[in-house]
């Protein structure tokens, strides 16, 4: 088949869980025989120009890529970039385009004015996040609608926005989740060297710093615990300037907290190898894609009891009450005075989140889909 990827801000890249999405696919469907373009943004990195990489990547291990130029603005990025893709991707003769997210999924409609088949995966309520204001959140739920009602397949990374879709559109959605590979556990060598962190002498928080991922929960939670190991943030901005203030207002009092920025390769591989815990305090989640990784390198977990975390961990980690700072210092308490049952989770979380959530099998049932709707396109001509 001939595909075309649009939503995601480039690929190769660790700006969010949709770009880690659209690599695994893409790359994964190139070497089953398909072809894949990845509409990718030309505007900077969103944690920094610094983290840019080439700006003018060709192709990514198989998968043609096409640099869709686009303004630095927040308000008029995705719109500007899903338009110039959709319009590019309408004369590509593809047999299906794979919008990613509510945002991009707007333009659905542009494209099926053309005949194009659509499929569209949404990869949380957009809308619901705290950084977008009036207008965005309007955006995003006019996005969602555009999916519901114009895409000829739509994919939902969890049980609850499958129950949203149909509830609010009367939209029967396809349920894929997120996958995962087994890692290489990596010594801690570069972070020792840099941050002085040693194995299991750290609480590790990954994610864009932005106020849905629950980042203040943890860190006021954090200063009230009892113990003398270190936490550890890492992630970049995302359009959450003042968000970001303030989180550096909250932790420069304290010397056990460490904020990295924005990390990838060997050093993220180091810190999701040697940590004594990984908490995800989120309110608002698709399918963290964090959250599959640190269980993956087999770490003990700590989430938010928002449904999509729960979904995820199972039986294999601990929960908080969302948003709730008393609950969640309680929890993390608990688990810095009680290694042993810090363990037993480390040990039951690899093998559990490897075998419920492969690759391979997600390609599967993602192109058996593709299919579906481009059968679909040939019997409405």
């Amino acid at each position: 088949m001939k595909i075309a990827m649009i939503g995601h801000k480039r690929i190769p890249s660790r700006e969010g869980g949709v770009e880690v999405v659209v690599s695994e696919l893409s790359t994964r469907m190139v070497k089953r025989g398909h072809k894949v373009v990845a509409y990718n943004r030309k505007g900077h990195h969103v944690s920094g120009e610094e983290n840019d990489g080439d700006m003018n990547l060709k192709s990514y291990e198989g998968v043609k890529i096409i640099n869709v130029p686009t303004p630095q603005s927040k308000q008029l990025n995705a719109v500007v970039y899903s338009f110039f893709a959709t319009i590019r991707a309408i004369f590509g003769k593809y047999d299906v385009v794979h919008f990613h997210a509510s945002g991009p999924c707007a333009m659905i409609g542009l494209a099926k004015l053309f005949g194009v088949k659509t499929v569209a995966t949404i990869h949380g309520l957009d809308s619901q996040r705290a950084k977008w204001g009036g207008f965005a959140s309007a955006y995003l739920r006019f996005g969602e609608r555009m999916a519901a009602k114009k895409a000829d397949e739509v994919i939902v990374l969890s049980e609850n926005v499958k129950r949203y879709f149909y509830r609010t559109y009367g939209r029967r959605t396809i349920y894929i989740p997120n996958g995962i590979s087994k890692p290489v556990i990596k010594k801690a060598n570069l972070i020792e060297k840099k941050y002085g962190l040693k194995k299991d002498e750290y609480i590790l928080f990954l994610a864009r710093i932005v106020p849905e991922k629950g980042l203040h929960y943890l860190i006021e939670a954090f200063k009230k615990t009892n113990t003398d190991k270190k936490l550890v943030i890492v992630g970049g901005s995302s359009h959450s300037g003042d968000y970001i203030e303030e989180i550096h207002k909250m932790i420069e009092s304290d010397e056990r907290i460490i904020a990295t920025g924005f990390l990838q390769g060997e050093m993220l591989e180091e810190l999701f190898s040697n940590a004594y815990l990984y908490v995800l305090p989120s309110d608002v989640e698709g399918m963290p894609i964090s959250l599959l990784e640190a269980m993956s390198y087999g770490n003990c977990c700590l989430t938010s009891n928002i449904a999509e975390n729960k979904n995820v961990i199972g039986t294999c980690g601990v929960t908080f009450k969302k948003s709730n700072v008393k609950d969640l210092r309680k929890q993390l308490q608990f688990l810095l005075d009680n290694k042993e049952t810090v363990l037993r989770f480390k040990r039951k979380a690899q093998r559990y989140i490897l075998s419920r959530y492969n690759w391979d099998d997600i390609v599967d049932q993602t192109i058996e889909l593709y299919k579906k709707a481009a059968r679909k396109g040939k019997k409405n001509k």
